[in-house]
């Protein structure tokens, strides 16, 4: 059972997706669409500044008429980003993405990111543990070994 967002990121891996607040908007979005990501960090070498999402980019861009080729990162990423310790539980990021209203949750360490959770990684953990708590107790009814 998956119950901590280390062991979360144990199972999903910690690959981060980053750019310089001074890339643009285009680029941004070019990684995005190319890993098949919701968001990407944006960072000045360890340094976490911000986080620029679909939303960010659907709101702060499009409504407001900004081309994304000229725009920077920068200017409309959302700082002050909520973050996440590995050591914090599925619970905890569920209810801090709730909070928050937030898909995406860097998970920090000693001050530096050592990766990203998003909301559909504590979904599926959450799937995973309540179908292993139900084979448990299954087993436990019948009086035969769980299944694999």
């Amino acid at each position: 059972m998956i119950t901590t967002i280390r062991q979360l990121l144990d199972k999903k891996g910690r690959q981060v997706w980053a750019i310089s607040p001074e890339a643009t908007v285009y680029q941004a979005l070019e990684i995005m669409a190319n890993k098949d990501i919701g968001a990407v960090l944006v960072m000045d070498g360890d340094q976490l500044l911000g986080i620029f999402s679909e939303r960010d980019y659907a709101r702060r861009c499009i409504l407001r008429n900004r081309r994304s080729k000229e725009t920077q990162v920068k200017d409309l990423m959302t700082p002050n980003v909520v973050t996440i310790a590995p050591s914090a539980t599925i619970n905890d990021a569920m209810e801090l993405m709730s909070r928050y209203h937030i898909r995406h949750l860097p998970v920090t360490e000693g001050g530096r990111v050592i990766g990203v959770i998003s909301i559909g990684d504590v979904v599926k953990a959450v799937i995973e543990n309540q179908e292993h708590m139900i084979s448990h107790l299954e087993s436990y009814i019948t009086g035969e070994p769980p299944s694999a």
